[in-house]
């Protein structure tokens, strides 16, 4: 009889600490402790990360380590064919769920003369004044107010340096109230995701043991326009294309050889033409194939709170292309984007010259359906289709006099795109904790248009994977003057603190 007393009174203790637990409102706390993590986001982003500076990007590393072990994960540095990946790791129990959660630590490079503060990785405090200008302000103010509206600018300050710092702070805040994970955490953070994951993707084999998990959160990427908690269930792919056609051997003088010596602009620009309608749609044989967006989809895509018209205005464009009806349609489909066009004159000014030759490289953004090798062959075909000879290398002087239309393509098929269902475990798990959290469905995302480059992770791994964007999708995000909304901060980290204490 004792003993049952005493083990109703332990059970009575565990219900009652997690009751208290659960309760614990995570905004004040946030809000007590704001300014010293805003003070930890200065440092680390005051430490420049750009992936070629090794030395720097050591000093990065040491400073999460430090940060991590502190929280009692075991971390390891592995060695990649380039830079080492970071892997902090917290095993609760052996037989419970894992998550994989994927941050990078590198950013973009910088042209500091473009930057509106002197040095892009001294991170400035700034406020918007009556006109809607960005101004400096002191670091100290964030000591007795702190506007949610504030921004600090930096390199890294948004991507993806704030959400280390919000799951650093998630996790430090569950350590300081005693609450324990309910499942094992495994921390992967990428010093080479702005130069394709070089380093890590080549470890996907040696290491696949230790990146081994149930499911993988990727913590990267900005959170809907509106700035309420998102989740995104995949994102495009990637595949390039390179077409060269030619002229004459070599750039000939206009007035000499007008109307005579063709100019391949011209012939370029027919062939392009004949790859796209007036509208914007792609008129390559079978290019949208195997798409099919049902009443279901159709409902997911429409609970997005997108301002189409908005879009349009901050585009500047009056007519969208006419391949779905609204923007969140438009990125369930493969695009075909031509995204440079340059002739044989490279030099400054102009000359009156007929090129000898015209390159235009196109991309071809893909989605879950289309597999990127598929997508260019189709390409390919409807060049032949125009009438060309399709080489993979440079004509031979006999083919010039032969061929009358001649093109050579270089391809890489790229990275294909991933889309984890909505209603998987994971998704569902996700959707239900961020919607008790914070009082509302989350803003559910099909496919975001990026491409993240660790898509050959999540296949190679075998992983159900989602992204919870934490940042401001204004972020400027890989251009001058990079910035993080404090107010994104403040939810990224409640978010965290709802994702770690979920039960799996």
């Amino acid at each position: 009889m004792k003993k049952r007393l005493q083990h109703t009174f332990l059970l009575l203790l565990y219900f009652f600490a997690n009751s208290a637990l659960a309760q614990t409102n995570w905004d004040t706390k946030i809000k007590e402790e704001l300014p010293s993590i805003l003070e930890k986001h200065r440092d680390l982003v005051s430490i420049p990360n750009v992936a070629s500076d090794e030395v720097n990007m050591m000093k990065n590393v040491d400073w999460v380590t430090n940060a991590f072990e502190k929280l009692d994960f075991k971390v390891s540095i592995l060695e990649t064919s380039t830079l080492p990946v970071f892997l902090a790791e917290k095993v609760v129990n052996p037989n419970a769920k894992t998550i994989l959660f994927y941050l990078h630590l590198d950013g973009q490079a910088v042209n500091p003369a473009k930057w509106n503060q002197k040095d892009p990785f001294r991170p400035v405090l700034k406020e918007q004044d009556a006109n809607g200008v960005w101004q400096i302000i002191n670091w100290s103010r964030i000591k007795t107010y702190i506007d949610p509206d504030w921004r600090v600018f930096g390199r890294a300050a948004a991507d993806d340096k704030a959400p280390i710092i919000m799951m650093l702070s998630a996790l430090e805040f569950l350590q300081q109230q005693q609450q324990n994970l309910n499942y094992n955490v495994k921390i992967i953070l990428d010093l080479q995701e702005e130069t394709r994951s070089r380093g890590f993707l080549s470890t996907l084999e040696k290491y696949k043991n230790r990146y081994a998990a149930d499911y993988m959160i990727i913590m990267d990427g900005p959170a809907h326009p509106t700035n309420k908690p998102t989740l995104t269930f995949g994102c495009r792919g990637i595949a390039t294309c390179n077409i060269s056609i030619y002229g004459a051997k070599l750039p000939q003088h206009s007035g000499h050889y007008g109307n005579y010596a063709p100019n391949p602009v011209f012939s370029m620009s027919h062939l392009l033409a004949s790859m796209k309608d007036e509208t914007g749609k792609v008129v390559i044989s079978n290019f949208y194939d195997g798409i099919t967006l049902d009443a279901k989809t159709q409902e997911l895509l429409s609970q997005v709170p997108d301002d189409n018209a908005k879009i349009q205005s901050d585009l500047g464009i009056s007519t969208p292309d006419n391949v779905g009806y609204n923007y969140q349609e438009a990125l369930q489909y493969p695009s075909l984007n031509v995204r440079h066009i340059e002739t044989s004159w490279k030099g400054p000014g102009l000359k009156t010259i007929i090129p000898e030759i015209i390159t235009a490289y196109l991309d071809v953004r893909l989605v879950k359906e289309t597999d990127g090798a598929v997508q260019l062959e189709k390409v390919k075909r409807h060049i032949e289709l125009q009438g060309y000879i399709v080489l993979d290398r440079k004509p031979t002087d006999e083919e010039r006099l032969k061929y009358t239309k001649i093109a050579t393509i270089s391809t890489n098929a790229g990275v294909n795109a991933f889309r984890t269902d909505i209603n998987s475990f994971i998704g569902k798990k996700l959707r239900k904790t961020i919607s008790d959290e914070f009082g509302e469905n989350p803003i559910m995302i099909r496919t975001m248009g990026g491409t993240v480059p660790i898509t050959p992770a999540i296949q190679v791994l075998d992983i159900p994977a989602i992204i919870v964007p934490m940042v401001n999708m204004d972020n400027n995000q890989h251009n001058p003057n990079e910035n993080i909304r404090i107010g994104n901060i403040s939810q990224g980290i409640k978010m965290c603190l709802a994702i770690l204490s979920m039960e799996l």
